[in-house]
């Protein structure tokens, strides 16, 4: 059992931003979960991207940030297939999003029972921004998006 924190470099998962104007339209034709409970910005959602046969092509954290931006955390070993399919489903539905992989960020979790305090104490200024944040939310600190989902993230 974990009695402290851990921190390790999932820099290999990838960050997708979505943006456009139907973006919460596509989604909702791609992903498994209901994208429409997310309203709060940072508000975060687990969900499976399906393909045309409602088989799994990826489970993924997806972040509702505003009306026409929304962030997914993917799998390393099916990035390219997710962006492929991202891709074809965009052009196949003519929607209008724009689909950016972020590869210019990184992704650290920090996980166990003292994660909190131990973030807290390495990155000034996180506590106040994020002390509320329930799990399944995220909030920004200038560069640094800082989540608790499956991970406590920081994006460079």
């Amino acid at each position: 059992m974990r009695r402290d924190a851990g921190m390790f470099d999932v820099s290999h998962m990838l960050v997708v931003d979505l943006h456009g104007a139907g973006v919460r339209d596509f989604l909702r034709r791609i992903l498994a979960n209901n994208v429409d409970k997310l309203r709060l910005p940072g508000k975060a959602l687990y969900a499976c991207m399906l393909n045309d046969r409602g088989g799994v092509i990826d489970d993924l954290i997806v972040y509702f940030m505003r009306e026409d931006w929304f962030r997914m955390v993917v799998n390393a070993g099916s990035t390219q297939k997710d962006l492929a399919w991202l891709s074809a489903q965009r052009d196949a539905m003519g929607a209008a999003v724009e689909i950016a992989p972020r590869r210019d960020l990184a992704i650290i979790a920090v996980q166990g029972p003292n994660a909190r305090s131990k973030v807290w104490q390495a990155m000034a200024g996180s506590q106040a921004v994020s002390k509320e944040l329930k799990p399944f939310q995220a909030t920004e600190i200038g560069t640094l998006f800082i989540s608790r989902t499956a991970i406590l993230a920081r994006w460079i």
